[in-house]
């Protein structure tokens, strides 16, 4: 059974300077501590120690790698078995690039059963459990089945930090994208605040999915400041 110093040695045998000091900046958080393994590699190591998860999930997150294998790790777990670790494995999540990262495979199988856990996450005070609520929407359910229960849920949304309001941006704009008529009325009512309204458009017009006249119609949507 692997401990966690034999893990922390075996991250430390793949760490790059290079790739830390510029993963450590797109982190914009000096109080995380980073290796410097590159990602591919972490999955790598987490899919060789999947069995042991119960081991892995209780390891200390000093480390961001660290972190990045339990949620990989994670990802591999049956359905009542991640719903079982789901409240410890949110709380990990204190940055964007460990939250994105963070899309356990069950939940696509599972996926009217676990809006109750996103509608707690959504209206958790935690930035990244909200942000991760919104991501596990963005990928799992912007399709024809659910895409309602999505706009329906970036109605409600708190979105005033950054992270949160970029996550809803980014999921507004797949609505718009997927779904013309649905997204477009959703910015049409003001539903999102003006920030995170302003960012989807941006987001969506950033698609290279839309044509020229689609975006230019978009841009017509933008709110002013003082809207």
């Amino acid at each position: 059974m692997i401990t966690y110093e034999e893990l922390f040695q075996e991250l430390k045998t793949h760490a790059d300077e290079g790739y830390r000091a510029f993963h450590k900046k797109l982190l914009k958080d000096d109080a995380i501590a980073v290796i410097g393994v590159r990602t591919p590699v972490l999955r790598t190591i987490a899919k060789k120690y999947r069995e042991e998860w119960r081991t892995i999930l209780s390891f200390p997150d000093d480390w961001y790698e660290v972190t990045i294998v339990k949620c990989a790790v994670a990802g591999y777990l049956a359905y009542p078995e991640l719903c079982g670790q789901i409240d410890g494995l949110v709380a990990m999540l204190n940055n964007w690039a460990t939250c994105d990262g963070f899309a356990p495979k069950c939940i696509a199988k599972h996926r009217e059963e676990f809006l109750a856990y996103i509608d707690r996450f959504l209206a958790d005070e935690r930035v990244f459990v909200r942000r991760f609520a919104l991501t596990t929407l963005l990928h799992f359910y912007v399709d024809e089945q659910f895409v309602q229960e999505v706009i329906g849920r970036l109605r409600r949304v708190r979105a005033e930090e950054y992270y949160v309001s970029m996550a809803a941006a980014w999921l507004a704009a797949e609505v718009v994208i997927k779904f013309r008529d649905a997204g477009v009325a959703l910015l049409k009512e003001h539903a999102l605040d003006r920030v995170t309204h302003n960012r989807t458009i941006r987001k969506t017009c950033e698609s290279l999915r839309l044509s020229a006249g689609e975006k230019g119609a978009l841009r017509a949507l933008k709110r002013p400041v003082t809207s």
